[in-house]
């Protein structure tokens, strides 16, 4: 079922989920680990939820009915709590929102409670909200990026802007007493229909018409890959923008056995998948290529990172999602690279020493950072006598590109300068300075779109390969390469995208667009 949202008619709600309208790895530099960096032992709130804003400014919250955070709001506001017989009163915020560049947070108030809910930022940049628990379930919240007065940039919420009630999602047909459909996998195609996938099974609908246009073949094994049974996906990078045929890949991963939920309550925590599934969604015949993954995971996360490889980062080894219900954290993050040969593309990263379980997150930055937060498998805040204490902190996970050794082959932009509007099919002169040796063949510029982020999954994100031309140089390490933006809107939504200049998979800083 697809809802149209009264007073935002230009999204889309697709169960929980908004969608806005409309080569090998080369030897430039060795694979590495990765580190990670503790950035804030203590956020106030146990991130469930997270988006990147265009002003670097990360909006997380996680839910209004489970006690006191470990943040005031400010000027000794409150409100009133209908949803927690305990709190009645609540003095705290479950809404922050981090400055990339001051690491440091700053509280925002919700006034209906946020849990499992879905979002998406719109065109020109504001984070619209959907949905949640309780009397959330029929609300949409706005926060509009700002750097001006803060005390006015907080959440804005409009009651009945619902059709209908919406807390994770429109269930399907069902197994018996056990979902595996929350939280469906949903894609914008390239021909402005939807990828749409739940459980093992896959379609394509035409939202306009409200019609299945293709089926796609159950996934191989027939095991489960949505919540509670929490896999993760990714449509992976576009490219060829120019072609008449543009192809479209989908790849999922992790998730558990079907059964795992029902025997998991019962104590009995069965191992996590290995395998992922890749399809190319645009075939006329498409087939699943199934691929094992180095470690199990349930409830991870995939980020695609600007140089078109994949993050597969958080989660367990087994058990499923829902309360108390994982076992075995997984800490070491994977790299997937999708250009290499099959049985080559995955790299297992540096470990993480933070269990990071159901309720967590993560997003990517524009220094090319990726952040991870949250991790709270419990009802309630509970920071002792438990398995997986609910977790604050924030940290972050800087891929093996923004390694030291890497500093002399490293873009950066000097033009355009960031925040810079383009136009669908326009073209731009990217100038770009490179300290070190250039090779010309293995520059790309890539756009990728920042998403909602929750329950393993990144609403909204993709990653597309700009058509350029080739690399001149006009000064002392300094270069020029035009490059031309997608022609509609079905390959990139307007909206806001982090450009990256892209040198032997070393990516610059990025800078904000807006197509």
């Amino acid at each position: 079922m697809t809802i149209r949202i009264k007073k935002f008619p230009f999204l889309i709600l697709i169960g929980q989920l908004l969608l806005l309208l409309p080569r090998h790895r080369n030897s430039a530099y060795a694979a590495g680990s990765g580190r990670w960096d503790l950035l804030m032992s203590n956020i106030g709130i146990s991130s469930m939820h997270m988006q990147l804003l265009n002003n670097d400014r990360v909006v997380m919250y996680d839910r209004t009915d489970f006690g006191a955070s470990n943040i005031s709001l400010p000027n000794g506001k409150c409100r009133n709590n209908t949803n927690d017989l305990t709190l009645k009163v609540d003095c705290t915020a479950h809404s922050v929102e981090y400055d990339v560049s001051t690491n440091s947070v700053r509280p925002l108030m919700v006034q209906t409670d946020v849990w499992c809910s879905s979002g998406s930022a719109t065109s020109d940049g504001t984070l619209v909200q959907t949905g949640g628990f309780n009397d959330g379930e029929n609300v949409v919240r706005v926060l509009k990026p700002c750097n001006g007065n803060k005390s006015t940039c907080d959440w804005k919420e409009i009651e009945d802007a619902l059709i209908q009630s919406r807390w994770y999602s429109t269930n399907h047909t069902n197994d018996l007493r056990e979902e595996n459909n929350l939280y469906p996998f949903v894609f914008l195609n390239v021909d402005g229909n939807l990828f749409i996938f739940a459980n093992n099974r896959a379609i394509l609908f035409d939202y306009t018409r409200n019609i299945i246009v293709k089926t796609y073949p159950q996934i191989p094994g027939g095991d489960s890959r949505n919540y509670p049974s929490t896999g993760s996906a990714v449509l992976l990078p576009l490219k060829n923008l120019e072609a008449q045929i543009i192809q479209a890949e989908v790849l999922v991963c992790g998730g558990t056995k079907n059964g795992s939920f029902l025997k998991a309550q019962r104590g009995n925590f069965l191992g996590a998948l290995n395998t992922c599934g890749r399809i190319t969604i645009t075939d006329p015949n498409p087939q699943w290529i199934m691929e094992t993954m180095p470690l199990a995971r349930i409830m991870g996360d995939m980020v695609i990172l600007p140089n078109g490889n994949v993050l597969i980062i958080n989660g367990a080894a087994a058990g499923t999602a829902g309360w108390e219900l994982g076992r075995s954290p997984v800490l070491s993050p994977v790299i997937y690279r999708p250009d290499n040969p099959v049985n080559s593309r995955f790299d297992v990263q540096n470990s993480s020493t933070i269990p990071r379980m159901y309720h967590s997150t993560t997003v990517l930055l524009r220094d090319g950072r990726v952040l991870v937060s949250g991790s709270n498998p419990h009802g309630l805040y509970n920071f002792t006598g438990v398995l997986y204490p609910t977790e604050l902190s924030l940290e972050a996970f800087s891929p093996s590109y923004l390694d030291s050794e890497s500093i002399n082959l490293r873009p950066r932009v000097v033009s355009p300068a960031s925040r810079r509007k383009v136009k669908y099919g326009g073209q731009v002169n990217i100038q770009f300075i490179i300290p070190g040796p250039i090779n010309r063949n293995l520059v790309k510029v890539t756009m990728v779109a920042p998403g909602f982020n929750t329950h393993s999954f990144t609403m909204n994100q993709r990653i597309l390969v700009l058509s350029s031309g080739n690399v001149t140089q006009v000064g002392t390490s300094t270069y020029k390469i035009n490059s031309i933006f997608p022609n509609s809107s079905k390959l990139a939504p307007p909206g806001y995208y982090m450009l990256f200049v892209v040198h032997q998979d070393i990516p610059s800083e990025g800078i904000w667009i807006r197509i």
